[in-house]
């Protein structure tokens, strides 16, 4: 069918068909984009919409940093589907948090001027260059994660305003030295302890199974031995990094930008300033200081008696070398207005009050000798270059994809790219660049897996796109039981060998608490050496559980090590160590723990108090 409209493209009857195609989305596809909230959409707190597209960057970044603190293991926990819902609306939760946060901070009145924007960006480290603001650097940061300057600010500004409101928290919160003292003893307290360790290793390694007791594990476990819905995939890339090896810029290309661009390389006008400062809004008293100015008193005398600005009045008002874009804008027009050193200004309004400037110093603008950024322009002109030349060949793809959708030939033909075919794959064990949530979205869009079709050109990065095709699928289906009988056997194994252990480690307890140790040499077992542990042990929710034993007497229970070994346990003493050593240290915790509390209690309140809708992003 595809074909055909295609080849029709310009027949009134298809012109008629996509008119009635187009009026049913004005009708129908809109109207449930205004009466029920679009695809587009991830959570909708109050009358502020979290769009999918922050959510599943959001997603991806924090699977990110799972995936490099926990590597394999927690690529495991993503094999289980109910764990992947639960991880990505623990994400949303976040998300939504976050934006109630916002909205509470500015209904109690809290606000973030651009200036305070300004100078946390011109201070972040990762925008400096040599202890300075870089521009070149800022702006290739930004494209490299999607910002625009606009973007970035107003992300900065919602971080600043969430953070006034969880700073004023945590200032109100205070501990009593009672608390304090009462938490020191119970985290210093320690237990003198031996023990047995049952490992579940050697309990499994001598389990002997028969066939039957295989096969009914195997029939009763079916979601253990279940190969998920596979497909091989297809697919071609286009980036501008890959774009970037193959241009060569020329000394004579460099050196003429560099002449067109010159400002772009000079340094900025900078003067060395010194200013009078009356705060609030007392005009006669700046007023009576800038007369006595006029009437020939020496400035820095004056501003180191009457200007309230303390960190400049000890220098007689210096406020060193300023630049554009740096200070107050009223301060900044009058400070560049001055001509000549020497120049005072008259009363200038600000935020802070009014100023009386002077000028100390000029530097010139100076631009950089070329062989100092030459290399810097050759890389600029290969990044245009290159960001030319991949919206060139990105529309090409785009047209080639579409008009060849039963394959990928065509498209890599047009664009010079290798097709590159994965075995069968799941959403699980996909190669990162698939997992990608637009490009897993587009494998199990029905045209592409069901349709076999191309995919739409999909941006998985700043310039760098691609297009899959499914080129064959596999059902999801229990496997059978030979190709995963050694996996059933050591699952089995270990299942029955710690069931064995567990009922040892039972009846060694009870035996021992009634009195009879002769269970231990009976079952080939003995207490290993006395050792202390505290609150972090893996044995501690067991161990301090238990009464603390008589004088004389041991106390006996069981539990299970970090590995899952079965372990049987003999409480010697209780140790109580009292020590101040830790208070400050354990103060700050226990003032973090009461913020913590009173975060999620602000939290519990606003989401009861306002309207939030999820959509349907957990899958």
């Amino acid at each position: 069918m595809m074909d055909r409209l295609r080849e029709g493209v310009n027949s009134i009857a298809v012109k008629i068909i996509l008119g009635l195609i187009i009026l049913s989305f004005v009708f129908a596809g809109v109207g449930s984009y205004i009466v029920g909230g679009g695809n587009d959409v991830a959570a909708k707190v109050g009358n502020v919409e979290i769009s999918r597209g922050q959510f599943e960057q959001a997603y991806q970044n924090e699977r990110n940093r799972m995936q490099a603190q926990l590597g394999d293991y927690f690529s495991n926990m993503l094999a289980d589907p109910s764990y992947v819902a639960s991880f990505r609306k623990s994400v949303l939760d976040r998300m939504v948090n976050d934006a109630l946060l916002e909205q509470h901070a500015r209904t109690l009145g809290m606000r973030v001027s651009d200036g305070q924007v300004r100078e946390l960006i011109l201070a972040m480290p990762q925008f400096q260059v040599d202890g300075q603001f870089s521009q070149d650097v800022y702006q290739s940061a930004l494209r490299r994660a999607g910002y625009s300057p606009e973007s970035f600010a107003e992300s900065l500004r919602r971080d600043l305003v969430r953070n006034q409101l969880l700073t004023a928290m945590q200032a109100s919160d205070f501990t009593l030295p009672s608390e304090v003292s009462a938490q020191s003893q119970l985290i210093l307290q320690t237990r003198e302890v031996k023990t047995i360790n049952l490992a579940l290793a050697d309990f499994a390694a001598k389990v002997e199974l028969s066939e039957e007791e295989i096969q009914q594990y195997y029939e009763q476990n079916p979601e253990r031995y279940t190969r998920p819905e596979q497909a091989k995939v297809s697919y071609i890339e286009l980036s501008a990094d890959s774009i970037k090896s193959n241009i060569q810029v020329s000394d004579e290309q460099a050196q003429q930008y560099y002449q067109e661009h010159l400002d772009k390389y000079s340094s900025d006008e900078q003067r060395k300033v010194s200013h009078i400062l009356v705060q609030g809004d007392d005009e006669a008293k700046a007023q009576a200081i800038l007369d006595e100015l006029n009437a020939g008193a020496d400035f820095a005398t004056l501003a180191e008696e009457k200007s309230e600005d303390i960190g400049s009045a000890e220098e007689g008002g210096s406020l060193g070398w300023i630049e554009r874009g740096v200070m107050d804008p009223a301060f900044e027009e009058a400070a560049f207005a001055l001509a000549k050193v020497g120049d005072v200004t008259g009363l200038v309004k600000s935020d802070f009050g009014y100023h009386i400037i002077k000028l100390d110093e000029l530097k010139d603008s100076q631009a950089k000798p070329y062989q100092e950024v030459a290399e810097s322009i050759k890389q600029d002109l290969r990044d245009q270059q290159a960001a030319d030349e991949f919206y060139e060949l990105q529309s090409e793809l785009e047209r080639v994809a579409f008009e060849f959708p039963d394959s990928l030939d065509d498209a890599a033909q047009a664009i010079n790219a290798k097709i590159v075919t994965t075995d069968f794959i799941s959403q699980m064990d996909a190669p990162e660049l698939l997992k990608t949530p637009a490009v897993m979205q587009a494998i199990l869009s029905p045209e592409v897996r069901e349709d076999g079709l191309n995919s739409e050109v999909i941006e998985v990065a700043p310039e760098h796109v691609m297009v899959v095709r499914v080129d064959d699928t596999r059902d999801e289906t229990v496997l059978p039981l030979e190709e995963v009988r050694e996996q059933v056997i050591a699952q089995l194994s270990r299942v029955k060998g710690e069931q064995q252990a567990i009922e040892l480690a039972t009846k060694v307890v009870s035996e021992l608490k009634a009195g009879n140790t002769d269970v231990l040499a009976d079952n080939g077992l003995a207490f290993g050496e006395v050792e202390t542990i505290d609150r972090s042990s893996p044995l501690a929710k067991v161990v301090f559980a238990m009464p603390k034993p008589a004088e004389g007497s041991v106390g006996y229970a069981q539990s299970k090590s970090f590995n899952g070994d079965v372990v049987v346990v003999e409480l010697d003493a209780v140790s109580d160590v009292f020590s101040t050593q830790y208070n400050e240290q354990i103060a700050n915790q226990l003032m973090q723990m009461n913020a913590q509390q009173t975060l999620s209690g602000v939290i519990s309140i606003l989401r009861k108090t306002t309207d939030i809708e999820y959509f349907a992003v957990t899958q």
